[in-house]
């Protein structure tokens, strides 16, 4: 009862035989390849393709992914069930209920359960075969007579008739059991050959189901370690930003605090110049000279007076010069207000002078408070130096998390070739077409435009960047320091001792050792990115479009320091730092 439920589960909803070579769609349903296949076909002139299930559409023909798993269960159930190909072809005389077949008569055309079979046995003598529904397959299709042997010659079955009197008389046969033997020899014995490139090949397939695995776990691992990396990229940002807006907030507080303070200043100068210009108003209300030359001590002069004078410049305080009304009165002896020669312009320049003392202070006040004149903007070179520095830390971070160092790239002038013109900084190289009347030295390329970096790798994972101006052909890669200064070898595409991406205008190359590979890219992108892992051979070239795109990855196992290297014809290269 389980085996009759577990075949009907395996049977095709279309064919209702069990799955061959069975195929999902995306909706989730199984269906035997070449039954599907049928079933799109016909729906290929309506243009809209559906499930024979449930009846879901899909935009276009759906792809059909062979399911594994429900083969190698069809296979199992087979083999658990050798008697099922049998059931299929029941009882040709067993009309009430179907009977399965064990044999089928050729003779006959009929199929036989085993209460027929002993019948059919005591009244005839006719050809047995297995349980079939085909018998046109097991006869002769000229003669119709059961085929029995097997021509050698024209690997054909035959009956009795083609053998003696058809095409193939004189034809070496064999009986076909005979000859069903010997083929089944021979498959056997190309099965045993088979059988270890199968157990290779599942071994392969296995080698890459767990490399699959490793790549997940490794795809996995990677992400989760991103977004602790991106989280922590967050907080070191968050930490900047409360930095700046903290300077920012300090320098208000600062220059506020000094406009406050410098109001703080006028308001008390106000306040002084008001009880001044009242009391001097109240003064001018006087009539009586005499009295008004005893009781007031200010009295107003011009700068021009105050320098007739001869001021000395002294500074005297507000007693003295009468700033508070009622104090400091300007004191005049009875003894030269009795001399004839003391009269009324003698006590007037005497005031005045005093008065002149005062306006000076009040001057001196006016010029100290200009100096302490507080700045109108922010201090934008104080944010962003903190601003550079927060994104610099985090700049750090990230590289250090990545075990990636970025250097810092200056070329030799003394290994450069003396039509190149190197930039001030040392970070570009161009190729003038004039004589840069360089001194001769025993580093210095003397074929070729090239230049040689200062700084050399002999371990540890680098990145750095080079833009290209996108005229005229030039070269970036790595090098050994012993490469050759002059002669062919010395180029950086003809020798064993560099590697090198070569853009131009048309097309990207690769050379190694005198390899040229031609990358599948089109050259847009000026800017190329390259990363060097020194202790695990790698060296990486990749285009900074956007998104990034990866042109080629040279593999070595590398001897000596590497040097940057590039090559110019026609074209500038910078080494951006």
């Amino acid at each position: 009862m389980a085996s009759a439920e577990l075949r009907d589960e395996l049977n095709c909803s279309i064919c209702l035989s069990l799955y061959t070579d069975p195929v999902s769609l995306r909706c989730g349903h199984n269906f035997c390849r070449s039954c599907i296949v049928s079933v799109l076909d016909a729906q290929e002139a309506g243009g809209v393709y559906s499930c024979p299930d449930c009846r879901v559409e899909y935009p276009e023909r759906p792809a059909l992914e062979k399911n594994r798993k429900l083969s190698n269960i069809v296979e199992r159930f087979l083999s658990t069930q050798p008697d099922m190909e049998k059931t299929r072809t029941f009882c040709s005389y067993c009309t009430k209920s179907p009977v399965p077949a064990v044999k089928s008569c050729l003779q006959c055309e009929n199929s036989l359960c085993d209460d027929h079979l002993t019948v059919h046995n005591q009244t005839m003598d006719h050809v047995l075969s297995e349980p079939t529904s085909s018998f046109g397959k097991k006869k002769c299709s000229i003669h119709k007579k059961v085929l029995e042997y097997y021509c050698l010659q024209d690997a054909t079955c035959l009956c009795v008739s083609c053998c003696l009197f058809g095409k193939h008389r004189g034809h070496q046969v064999e009986h076909l059991v005979e000859a069903s033997e010997k083929k089944k020899k021979k498959l056997r014995k190309y099965l045993d050959e088979l059988n270890p490139q199968k157990a290779k090949n599942q071994a392969k397939i296995q080698s890459l189901y767990n490399d699959k695995g490793k790549i997940q776990k490794r795809v996995s691992e990677k992400r989760k370690n991103i977004n602790t990396l991106f989280m922590n990229i967050r907080e070191q940002l968050d930490i900047a930003e409360r930095k700046v807006l903290s300077e920012i907030s300090r320098q208000e507080m600062k220059m506020v605090s000094q406009i406050d303070d410098l109001m703080k200043k006028m308001e008390i100068k106000e306040d002084e110049l008001f009880r001044k210009m009242r009391h001097m108003e109240e003064m001018c209300r006087i009539t009586d000279p005499i009295r008004l030359l005893q009781e007031s001590g200010i009295t107003v002069c011009s700068h021009a007076d105050d320098e007739d004078t001869g001021g000395d410049g002294g500074q005297m305080n507000s007693e003295e010069v009468g700033l508070v009304p009622g104090q400091a009165k300007v004191q005049v002896s009875d003894s030269k207000v009795q001399n004839n020669e003391t009269d009324i312009k003698t006590v007037l320049q005497e005031s005045d002078q005093r008065t002149s003392l005062s306006n000076k202070r009040v001057v001196t006040e006016e010029a100290a408070v200009r100096d302490n004149e507080v700045a109108d903007d922010l201090e934008d070179v104080q944010i962003s130096s903190i601003l550079h520095r927060s994104l610099k830390d985090v700049i750090t971070y990230v590289t250090s998390k990545f075990g990636i160092h970025v250097p810092d790239i200056l070329l030799d002038v003394d290994t450069a070739h003396t039509y190149i013109g190197l930039s001030e900084d040392l970070r570009t190289a161009s190729d003038l077409d004039i004589n840069q009347e360089r001194p001769e030295s025993p580093g210095r390329f003397q074929t070729y435009c090239q230049v040689l970096s200062r700084c050399s790798f002999s371990s540890g994972r680098h990145y750095w960047e080079v833009e290209w101006n996108q005229i005229g052909d030039c070269g970036i890669g790595m090098s050994y320091p012993s490469i050759e200064r002059n002669g062919d070898q010395s180029a950086i595409t003809q020798n064993d001792k560099s590697w090198c991406l070569f853009l131009s205008e048309e097309k990207h190359l690769a050379f190694d050792n005198s390899v040229k590979i031609i990358l599948d890219v089109n050259p847009t992108c000026p800017t190329v990115g390259v990363f060097l892992d020194y202790e695990a051979g790698r060296l990486s070239f990749y285009e900074l479009c956007d998104p990034i795109r990866h042109l080629h990855t040279f593999r070595a196992s590398f001897t000596e320091p590497l040097h940057v290297i590039l090559y110019v014809d026609g074209a500038s290269v910078k080494i951006r730092s």
